[in-house]
């Protein structure tokens, strides 16, 4: 079986692509950064979600001498041109501190009325071979940002995004109906009969 290394530490990200491979993918042992803690943090110096998840993937790959999956990801809010987009996990300036990106984003639209609330999530997966041989691929939910946020499922932005066709939020959803539509799971389903075929 071949060993395939999702860069990220990010457990819930694991296991959604464990689970996102288990229906469409070959069978592969997937393992994540924390197999590997020779691996330092990766700068995200990309302008696209695309140019980071490769980033990313590319030094994954030459770091473990394995295939590699990158992903990068975001809210891309209609009202504010669409950021804070790749800026989205360090929006409030401290990486991850997912209540403070929220509660910023909250208050740059707190104006913005609830018709002219669109977004969407978007999300670029890479996946990056040691050979130099490289895929992207991208993955959308558009939906709409509203004031005050629902859930406690999800991460990040969850709690304020609305899906296209539901009144429920991302964080309201379970595990299975988020994979089901959500940017991740586009990307990730798009990546993975690209890993049948590479790997």
């Amino acid at each position: 079986m071949s060993r395939l290394v999702l860069a990220t530490r990010n457990v819930g990200k694991i296991a959604e692509l464990r689970r996102i491979l288990a229906v469409s993918g070959p069978p592969v042992e997937l393992v994540g950064l924390g197999a590997f803690p020779q691996i330092g943090e990766i700068a995200e110096t990309g302008l696209t979600f695309a140019e980071n998840a490769l980033i990313k993937a590319q030094a994954v790959a030459r770091a473990s001498g394995l295939p590699a999956i990158a992903d990068d990801s975001g809210l891309c809010v209609d009202a504010l041109n669409g950021m804070p987009g790749v800026f989205s996990a360090r929006w409030s300036g401290a990486h991850g501190d997912d209540q403070a990106n929220l509660d910023l984003l909250l208050a740059q639209i707190a104006d913005v009325p609830d018709g002219r609330r669109g977004g969407h999530f978007a999300c670029a997966a890479a996946l990056a071979l040691p050979s130099g041989e490289e895929r992207v691929v991208e993955g959308t939910l558009h939906g709409t940002v509203i004031g005050e946020p629902r859930g406690d499922g999800g991460f990040g932005y969850d709690p304020i995004f609305v899906p296209e066709g539901d009144t429920r939020t991302t964080a309201e959803l379970t595990a299975d109906e988020k994979d089901a539509i959500s940017h991740r799971g586009r990307a990730f389903r798009a990546i993975a009969p690209i890993v049948a075929e590479l790997l």
